[in-house]
């Protein structure tokens, strides 16, 4: 519960009339004055109040969460890991190589100085004196233009207790305590991680941007705390070079109940929670579209629809292991140090791609001995490669024949079952952090042949991912495919000791 303080006080800046707005909030909720001392959002000079509306921290300090016994290894001399985002589609890495801030994902680690921010400051203004009130390079702001006349502009001050990240990710700002993380394709300076376009398939993405890129420039910002328990905290648009996000007169923005400015990005930033975590017990969550200011509303009409959803005051924008991000041309996945844990690392992966050569599995045909490729390995097809009938899983050496022509020559005949359908490469998925558990790669995805653990393949293909502006499609996370069949995936069938 939040204490409200209001004192009067007035701002004189020309003709810029202002209101100080401090942010305190438990679960990202904003509160308000009494009724007397509400603060209306309107353009007549009347409703431009010059009261200030001081909302302090309520939180004692004996009721922050400190860890247990069991998560000591956070509180050791090695940087805190916040956790780390995943894009989905390039299976551990970019086709050219991560590289700089374009990488297949990106660890978020505690800053040596706090950069987040917070609300501050509430200014009303003529439109045509924006630029002339974001003049101070060094203030973070937030600007909602509702007519041509008539704007409001959010100031943000400096918050010690968090850090920020942006996405595409920007080069810090100094600030101190949260952790401010900004996402998006823009490849400016103030970017922490630079996404691009996932295009379905083997990695076929490229490092330039797109030019008809539905990502937005600023895509989201990532906010954690800096004590335990390290909670991290999702919000849509980023800060520009300026250090400024605008909302133009026809971007989808709002007063909220307390009287307050909220909005949303073009295409908008979709999450989508788990429920009961990344495990083999847990099943897909509700995709929810994230606010500027991170409150959590129900999917638009399409993606870059006008009407915002309803609000859902039950769900929050707070990151959980396994969160899905949806920027409307990438995905990516949340997981948190703890989550880290408990996937597979890539030795153990090498490990059990090494276990399954030695057992020497075969051709059923052609007895030729099969042999996974390394795992750096990627985009050439080796002579001992084992490829898969994916309608019936039995596992073969390449051959060149058994085509169908009623099929257009696209699909091929299984010589064990008879069962026609494609015929792909298998490749070991190399993402270690989108893997549920470290068991034995036994199927495979799909139509693309991507190889892990049955628990694995099991969750996802039981997630719906966002494809354009109002479709869902299961896919495979190690390349984007699409995925095809009753089950999204196949058990895969050696011949020899692996079976």
């Amino acid at each position: 519960m939040l204490e409200v303080f209001t004192k009067r006080r007035e701002y004189h800046h020309g003709n810029l009339e202002a209101v100080e707005v401090r942010e305190c909030h438990r679960g990202n909720r904003w509160m308000q004055g009494s009724h007397q001392n509400r603060m209306v959002l309107e353009s007549s000079p009347e409703a431009v109040s010059s009261q200030s509306l001081d909302l302090r921290r309520a939180c004692p300090k004996s009721s922050r969460i400190y860890p247990s016994p069991g998560d000591s290894i956070l509180l050791t001399k090695e940087p805190v890991k916040y956790g780390e985002l995943i894009v989905l589609g390039y299976n551990g890495s970019l086709p050219n190589g991560d590289k700089g801030r374009r990488r297949s994902r990106l660890a978020l680690f505690k800053r040596p100085k706090p950069n987040g921010v917070k609300p501050d400051v509430i200014h009303h203004i003529s439109t045509p004196l924006v630029s002339k009130a974001l003049s101070n390079k060094g203030q973070h702001s937030i600007s909602y233009t509702l007519s041509r006349s008539h704007s409001v502009i959010v100031e943000y001050t400096h918050d010690s207790e968090t850090d920020m990240f942006q996405i595409p990710f920007k080069v810090p700002c100094p600030i101190e305590e949260q952790h401010f993380i900004e996402i998006g394709r823009s490849t400016e300076s103030m970017i922490d991680f630079v996404v691009t376009d996932t295009t379905p398939g083997a990695n076929s993405a490229v490092d330039g941007q797109s030019a008809q890129s539905t990502i937005s420039r600023f895509a989201c910002r990532v906010i954690c705390e800096r004590n335990p328990p390290y909670t991290a905290r999702i919000y849509a648009a980023g800060f520009d070079a300026s250090r400024n996000i605008f909302l133009g007169e026809r971007a989808a923005k709002w007063r909220t109940p307390d009287g307050l400015m909220d909005g949303l990005t073009t295409n908008g930033v979709l999450v989508m929670h788990p429920n009961g975590g990344f495990s083999e017990d847990s099943t897909p969550g509700v995709w929810r579209e994230i606010s500027v200011c991170g409150n959590v509303y129900a999917l638009r009409d399409s993606r870059s629809a006008q009407q915002r959803g309803k609000l859902v005051e039950s769900e929050s924008n707070v990151l959980q292991d396994g969160s899905l991000i949806d920027l409307c041309g990438a995905t990516l996945l949340w997981r948190t140090s703890e989550g880290l844990l408990r996937t597979p690392t890539l030795q153990q992966l090498e490990a059990l791609r090494q276990e399954i050569n030695a057992a020497r599995p075969q051709c059923p045909v052609g007895f030729s001995t099969l042999a996974f490729p390394s795992l750096a390995q990627r985009g050439v097809v080796e002579k001992k490669q084992p490829w898969v009938y994916v309608n019936c899983g039995h596992v073969h050496g390449f051959h060149n024949w058994g085509f169908r022509k009623e099929k257009g020559g696209l699909e091929r005949e299984c010589p064990m079952c008879r069962r026609s359908g494609p015929y792909v490469p298998l490749w070991l998925g190399c993402e270690a952090g989108l893997y549920l558990d470290a068991g034995r790669p036994t199927h495979a995805f799909c139509p693309c042949g991507h190889v892990c653990s049955a628990k694995t393949v099991q969750y996802w293909a039981q997630i719906p991912l966002p494809h354009g502006t109002h479709a869902f499609h299961a896919a495979c996370p190690f390349c984007g495919t699409w995925l095809t069949g009753q089950q999204g995936f196949v058990r895969l069938i050696f011949q020899g000791p692996l079976d």
